[in-house]
């Protein structure tokens, strides 16, 4: 570990640790580009900082035969262009290269993106839609936690002042025979964050014409990124044409966003019955099925 004023660079996991509980209030920064803002901006001066980007162990992707593992230092160019990704779930490479322009997803960091329970991140909604759990380890070591659960409130997670998380899996059950598609919407095209978003996966009928199983997942319809999980009860056995017909105003009944200065509570709910809409159409293309029926 590596001390120079109020910033700890450090090598392993233990480290980290260590230099957080030594350091009550420290903030952990890998890429940068949420916390490095904060402190130009004054919101964190005189913050220590706990340096975590050469933990190498934290920066890899892999796939065994139960899960896929994703590290939280992997990057979301390094994530959108990985050939396991996109081979296994395509529709995190879609989440990642949306995430501003290439030099902050050079930067930026998947678990960077989570840590911040930020309800307008962009990488949560595909995440919740595969069910993935966050591994994080502390004092009293490692422990798991579905991401649906992690989320408390608008900013605020269960992550604890000397935790970090060191791990995010993807049960290879929550994502084989699955299809998805992500799309959000901002108001400039790039370099912005999402004034609605909307993650699906679904799974077809042999036949390709009905909905065998759906998840969705949202970012800003509510105080935190979540699932649709009545909607999607309700979605699944309908005939696809019968799921597009349905799908918006179901998920405009179970959402919940705020007005805002980026966007009105009327207007999300309008984009979230039609980016739920669009979301559908496109993972059943790539599941295979047709949307003409």
């Amino acid at each position: 570990m590596h001390e120079k004023e109020n910033l700890y660079k450090v090598y392993t996991v233990k480290d980290a640790i260590s230099a957080l509980q030594e350091n009550p209030g420290a903030k952990l920064i890998a890429g940068g580009t949420d916390v490095l803002v904060k402190v130009k901006e004054g919101k964190m001066a005189g913050c220590t900082l706990v340096d975590i980007r050469e933990i190498r162990e934290l920066a890899v992707i892999s796939v065994d035969k139960d899960a896929i593992h994703i590290g939280p230092l992997v990057t979301f160019s390094q994530l959108a262009a990985d050939p396991l990704i996109l081979e296994h779930v395509p529709v995190l490479a879609e989440a990642a290269l949306s995430v501003g322009g290439p030099q902050l997803r050079n930067m930026g960091t998947v678990g960077g993106n989570i840590a911040n329970g930020a309800t307008s991140a962009d990488m949560a909604p595909s995440l919740l839609a595969l069910n993935a759990v966050l591994i994080f380890e502390g004092p009293e070591g490692a422990r798991r936690l579905p991401l649906e659960e992690f989320y408390i409130s608008a900013g605020k997670t269960v992550l604890t002042p000397d935790e970090l998380i060191t791990g995010i899996e993807i049960q290879t059950s929550d994502y084989e025979g699955y299809y998805g598609h992500y799309i959000k919407y901002s108001r400039r095209m790039a370099l912005d964050i999402a004034v609605l978003s909307c993650s699906c996966l679904c799974t077809l009928t042999p036949d390709r014409g009905s909905i065998a199983g759906i998840r969705l997942a949202y970012g800003v319809a509510g105080p935190v990124p979540m699932r649709a999980h009545n909607t999607e009860q309700a979605l699944a056995g309908l005939t696809v044409r019968e799921a597009l017909d349905a799908v918006g105003q179901l998920a405009a009944a179970e959402v919940n966003p705020r007005s805002s200065a980026r966007a009105s509570r009327e207007f999300r709910l309008a984009l979230a019955q039609e980016l739920s809409r669009q979301c559908l159409e496109q993972a059943v293309k790539n599941a295979g099925g047709t949307t003409d029926i």
